[in-house]
């Protein structure tokens, strides 16, 4: 008997030391942005969806190592095999922060109106440096279409859509389609295309070195240093820097903080120049996260749903 309980400690110990520790950075959280931003702004609340949809939770898209990698799907519930077009949720936190629960009120909105929304976890820069996280959002992408029958998904139809940090993420793969440098070597699905047809681009900067922009400690976390010590990553990780005639189809829904808005403008030239199509709205008065929040979410869903239903009719 003493034998086979110190068989089971020494196990326990094995096992602990297989399982690689994952660092969190919980300080970007929806409880406390509201607590913080409700004293500005004593009327909003946190936003909800009543409507009821079907989900996965916690799927594993792919593993790095022996770390998996987790989203989750919502998706109408239509009692049929009809395929819906696609949306990928990517939560903000300034590259450390967040989670993927975060997005989940918005993968409610878009089920209920007729999309399969995927709420996705990547890695933070605790965790890991760009690209990295690149890598993993176009991994679930091709796990989406290698999952189509299961999530009754039109792998013609997939959008991406950020907030913060998360709306970088979105546009830049919004501008990299069959880029070959942005998808990572020996990734999940690799026989299915990473690409997307439009951005929902929630208030996330288009650009890290710009005269508009103003990031500072976050983006030299995830950049693997400042610009003067990493100028290539900062470069590389600017949507602006990558617009060309491959580019899809965006929608910048913005706050009416200008630093989070940092390249638009310029980036709406390039789009110009390529005829490819662009909105942008704006809310008044908004804090920055205000997509957590009543009365600004309803709204910005309604944008949303007019834009992809626009672009993927």
């Amino acid at each position: 008997m003493k034998s086979f309980i110190l068989f089971l400690l020494l196990g326990a110990v094995v096992v602990g030391y297989t399982q690689t520790p994952i660092p969190r950075d919980t300080s970007f959280t929806l409880h406390g942005t509201y607590l913080k931003e409700r004293k500005y702004r004593p009327y909003i609340r946190i936003a909800e969806v009543k409507s009821s949809v079907a989900s996965y939770l916690d799927q594993e898209y792919d593993r790095v190592g022996d770390r998996p990698l987790l989203l989750d799907v919502f998706y109408p519930k239509s009692g049929t095999s009809k395929r819906y077009p696609g949306v990928l949720l990517i939560h903000g936190g300034g590259w450390q922060s967040g989670d993927k629960s975060q997005m989940h009120t918005i993968g409610k909105a878009l089920a209920a109106k007729g999309y399969v929304a995927v709420a996705v976890e990547y890695r933070l820069s605790l965790e890991a440096k760009y690209p990295e996280a690149v890598y993993d959002l176009k991994s679930a992408v091709r796990w989406m279409r290698a999952h189509a029958d299961k999530i009754q998904l039109d792998t013609k139809h997939i959008a991406s859509l950020g907030t913060s940090a998360g709306g970088q993420l979105a546009s830049l793969l919004g501008v990299t389609n069959g880029n070959s440098d942005f998808e990572g070597q020996g990734r999940g699905n690799a026989e299915q295309l990473s690409d997307v047809q439009a951005v929902v681009n929630i208030d996330g900067t288009l650009a890290f070195r710009h005269p508009e922009s103003s990031e500072g400690t976050a983006a030299s976390n995830w950049l693997d240093g400042t610009y003067e010590q990493n100028s290539a990553n900062w470069e590389s990780a600017a949507p602006l820097n990558h617009v060309s005639k491959n580019s899809v189809p965006i929608i910048f829904l913005n706050s009416s903080i200008p630093r989070f808005h940092a390249g638009r403008d310029d980036m709406i030239k390039k789009l110009d120049r390529y005829g490819i199509y662009w909105e942008i709205r704006e809310f008044p008065d908004t804090p920055h996260p205000y997509w957590f929040f009543s009365p600004w979410f309803q709204p910005m869903m309604d944008y949303t749903v007019d834009f992809l239903d626009g672009i993927f009719e």
